[in-house]
């Protein structure tokens, strides 16, 4: 399935629609401004938190966690003794690590279990500029959980290249 974002939405204090492929609402996110830390909450089209995503405080490197029911259920961190800036890793709170890779500035990115192929994250399906998809490839996999690493990935990139 996939999910259109638009770039623009990450603002804190913006809040913004994702769509499925039909074009109907899927998530909404919530950024949440005035906090002391960057966050944002991904909701159903009901308003119902799905996860949270939150900048760490207080970490070596930079990372974000990402959590569900106000739990923790991931932290996305930089691979640490990767060649490539653009390797990033996420480790969920049952030790099981997802790995990310690609072009992350461009929105051409992977999402991988064990070399295999969890979601694909791409500019190239649409002309809009400011706009990418999230296909998340296999049916198993938690959507939202998806769109949120996408979402970590990304913001932590960028904030990286402004560094």
């Amino acid at each position: 399935m996939k999910y259109l974002v638009r770039d623009k939405m990450f603002a804190i204090g913006d809040d913004y629609w994702i769509e499925d492929e039909q074009g109907r609402h899927a998530f909404l996110v919530d950024g949440k401004a005035l906090r002391l830390r960057d966050t944002l909450e991904l909701k159903d089209p009901d308003g119902q938190i799905l996860v949270t995503l939150r900048q760490k405080m207080f970490s070596l490197r930079d990372a974000m966690t990402i959590e569900r029911d106000e739990r923790p259920l991931a932290t996305v961190r930089r691979k640490r003794l990767s060649l490539l800036r653009n390797h990033y890793r996420v480790t969920l709170v049952d030790g099981t690590g997802l790995d990310v890779s690609g072009r992350i500035l461009d929105r051409e990115f992977t999402v991988e279990y064990e070399g295999e192929l969890l979601a694909h994250i791409s500019r190239q399906w649409f002309h809009v500029r400011e706009t990418y998809a999230v296909n998340v490839v296999r049916e198993d996999a938690d959507a939202a959980l998806q769109i949120a690493i996408a979402v970590c990935v990304i913001r932590m990139a960028e904030r990286e290249r402004e560094d």
